[in-house]
């Protein structure tokens, strides 16, 4: 589960929390029924954001169903979202993850640099992109701006005078048309503009944040980053990032929601939160890598990483290989791979008007 949204159920209220989980195991249960157990591994926080912006604007609540018992719910059963939203998400989701694959194939990332690993990844990553599409097309939804951002944001990266903002346009442009789509599942056309408009923004924040996130490891690695690429610093970086999240807060003021407060609390707060977390760690002048755990075995990479994978994957994240550093952690501690920075700050015992989350809930 990757992306820059991670809510945290110490600085959310209870019931948006809860709405979270919601859409978030619905993405994870919808592209299992649709796709397979394998698909499940493009599960990602910012993907359920479509899902999201659906039921915002709809008069009446997505419709719910019961799921079984989750380990990473505990193994509790929840009522999660079936909805169109839901199935957007997914197919978001594949297409999306389809072009990360084929990008780690031709850098030649890791394990990727093997010619098998890369000739099964290969494979995958087409069926990713082809069940997308499928479902895609069944939600009238044109996949044409995702597919064509992943063979253009290939191109892009090798232009030796690439600008960064040139660099993000293909992303920017996925999102904006994915974001733009819910307004038509949704019955609500005025609000496609907007949509489209906070897509960008959202889709250049995920692309800038991901890559300060990556940039000590890639330049370690000698792998391509944008910011490395186009010679911006961390300075430049973070100015961007903030006229994101200025531009995407003003985007999300003009929407014409049914249900404001956990758009808000996503799009609005948490990107926040995520721009100052992230360069926060990365403008650290000498950073200490946390101590590993004694009790963990190294990753011996190969066919025994990804069935270790894989094994992670079916269980729903219950069995973590013996190198895994979640290995020892609980469910509701893996919930947020970001950390929480949160906690007490917020109203786990609130009632009435919560100011942190801009809501009226029942904690």
């Amino acid at each position: 589960m990757f992306g820059i949204v991670r809510p945290c159920r110490h600085g959310m209220c209870g019931g948006l929390f809860k709405q979270w989980m919601a859409h978030l195991c619905g993405l994870c249960l919808a592209l299992r029924d649709e796709h397979g157990h394998a698909a499940r591994l493009v599960t990602n926080y910012d993907g359920l954001l479509v899902s999201v912006l659906t039921e915002a604007q709809t008069p009446a609540a997505a419709p719910r169903r019961r799921a079984a018992a989750c380990a990473l719910r505990g193994f509790k059963s929840a009522d999660v979202v079936e909805a169109e939203g839901v199935r957007l998400a997914a197919a978001v989701s594949l297409i999306l993850a389809s072009g990360k694959l084929r990008d780690h194939i031709e850098d030649g990332d890791g394990l990727y640099a093997r010619r098998l690993v890369a000739a099964g990844a290969g494979r995958v990553a087409d069926r990713w992109s082809s069940a997308g599409s499928g479902t895609a097309a069944a939600l009238r939804f044109d996949p044409a701006p995702l597919l064509g951002a992943v063979r253009e944001q290939a191109r892009l990266e090798r232009l030796p005078t690439a600008g960064l903002l040139q660099l993000t346009a293909p992303t920017e442009a996925a999102v904006a048309a994915a974001f733009g789509h819910t307004a038509t599942l949704a019955g609500n056309p005025r609000n496609r503009e907007a949509l489209e408009e906070a897509g960008r923004y959202f889709g250049r924040l995920a692309h800038l944040l991901d890559a300060v996130e990556d940039l000590a490891r890639d330049r370690a690695n000698g792998v391509y980053n944008p910011l490395a690429a186009s010679g911006t610093d961390l300075a430049a970086a973070r100015r961007h990032c903030d006229d994101a999240v200025h531009g995407l807060r003003l985007a999300v003021a003009e929407l014409d929601l049914e249900r404001r407060h956990l758009v808000h609390a996503l799009l609005v707060r948490e990107t926040g939160r995520a721009t100052a977390r992230i360069f926060g760690e990365a403008e650290q002048e000498s950073p200490e890598a946390p101590p590993r755990d004694p009790r963990l075995k190294p990753d011996p990479g190969g066919l025994l990483s990804l069935l270790c994978l894989s094994a992670s994957c079916c269980t729903c994240g219950l069995y973590r290989p013996p190198w895994d550093e979640d290995r020892y952690q609980s469910g509701g501690d893996r919930c947020d791979p970001g950390g929480c920075d949160a906690c007490g700050q917020c109203c786990n015992a609130c009632s009435g008007c919560c100011d942190c989350c801009n809501c009226s809930c029942d904690c």
